[in-house]
């Protein structure tokens, strides 16, 4: 059983992945089921579950099924998801669907990749999502690590090194804009703006980016690994441990559009400092952060949960992902320390896939957790 007050070092340095769904309890084949079942039933399943859509001989796409769109949030979410349970055919076809469709090469996001088309690849923006590039980066560098390099566009290493390139350098000749501000570190919420999504900060990617990039951008993700730590520990309520969808570089939320707020987006912060913790265990403030989120949320039911200032007031808007609220808070277990660990998981474990029309958000953070907790969500290291 996990214990306050144990000492962490994280998996890149020893190879283990902690499995607390054993650790609390549940049978390590009821585990390999779930595992099972739950790829199964989102990439092969009914209507009304499934998320992913082999498309053609070679082609394959994730739909939101609330907007009826593919997003480069969810092709690159299925490419980690294919890549960690080892399924190569399933990254591929996504990988190809993307690169066919989504990737501009020319305009001012050339090197980026359209954050929303249609199911049939026409585009629906013409913009980007920096979350879409930065976790496309990291299922290639795990993909060439675990399958190793073919043929462009399968050349993984090589893609993902010349997207970091694009996402850093971007706009040094004076066209367009970088995904990472140059002075401060900071992923941006889109390139031409100058505030973040706190729920974009992974910096157990940037220490694996710093490793695995071109050399002359290593030190730069270096230094966004230490930037984004620091910006999560302005960003989240000393108190509640929420954060808002957008920020402000000082931390502070960003309520010009009404994003300030702790609401969808935000939940994938609970999940990011769980993983990073698991993976580095770099900063012991990730165990208070997951502490407070899951003490705020103890006294509430998935039903009721709302939309909060970060201070924890809520507002009379339910929540539109619930199953993803409790997965990510879920998956904070793997850095908390406090009493609510076991209970969180417990609600995640006794919790079905979500079916209908918002599926896909909820049930994207659900494999997340699932593959987290049982430890399956692994680093892949160069043969």
């Amino acid at each position: 059983m996990p214990m306050t007050g144990y000492q962490h070092k994280g998996s890149f340095y020893t190879g283990q992945y902690r499995n607390l769904l054993k650790d609390y309890g549940i049978d390590q084949q009821e585990i390999n089921t779930r595992l099972e079942d739950t790829w199964s039933k989102l990439f092969e399943g009914d209507e009304d579950t499934r998320i992913y859509y082999p498309q053609g001989e070679d082609m394959g796409y994730m739909l939101d099924t609330g907007n009826l769109d593919a997003r480069s949030e969810g092709m690159s979410y299925g490419m980690m998801m294919a890549v960690q349970l080892n399924r190569k055919d399933v990254f591929d076809r996504l990988w190809n669907w993307t690169m066919t469709h989504m990737y501009m090469t020319t305009g001012v996001h050339a090197g980026y990749f359209a954050w929303s088309c249609k199911p049939d690849g026409s585009r629906l923006a013409n913009g980007p999502a920096p979350d879409g590039e930065e976790f496309f980066a990291m299922a290639l560098f795990f993909a060439s690590h675990r399958w190793g390099d073919g043929e462009a566009p399968y050349n993984y290493g090589t893609q993902a090194r010349d997207l970091l390139r694009t996402c850093i350098h971007r706009g040094e000749d004076g066209v367009g804009y970088p995904m990472w501000d140059p002075d401060n570190k900071l992923i941006k919420f889109i390139p031409e703006c100058d505030y973040s999504d706190p729920s974009y900060h992974l910096p157990h990617f940037y220490e694996l980016f710093a490793l695995w990039s071109y050399p002359e951008d290593r030190a730069f993700w270096k230094e966004a690994a230490v930037a984004s730590r620091v910006y999560l520990t302005i960003s989240c309520h000393p108190v509640t441990g929420l954060a808002p969808e957008y920020a402000h570089y000082d931390g502070t939320p960003n309520n010009d559009r009404g994003y300030g707020h702790f609401f969808s987006d935000s939940y994938r912060v609970a999940a990011n400092i769980g993983l990073d913790w698991e993976w580095f265990g770099a900063d012991e403030w990730e165990c208070e952060e997951a502490n407070k989120v899951q003490a705020f949320f103890a006294d509430k039911t998935p039903e009721d949960y709302r939309r909060y200032t970060v201070a924890g007031e809520a507002f009379d808007e339910k929540s539109l992902h619930p199953v993803g609220l409790l997965a990510t808070n879920a998956m904070a277990s793997l850095a908390a320390t406090g009493p609510h660990a076991q209970a969180s998981i417990e609600l995640f474990w006794n919790t079905p896939l979500r079916t209908g029309t918002r599926r896909y958000y909820d049930n994207c953070l659900y494999l997340f957790t699932l593959l987290a907790l049982s430890g399956n969500y692994r680093i892949y290291l160069p043969k």
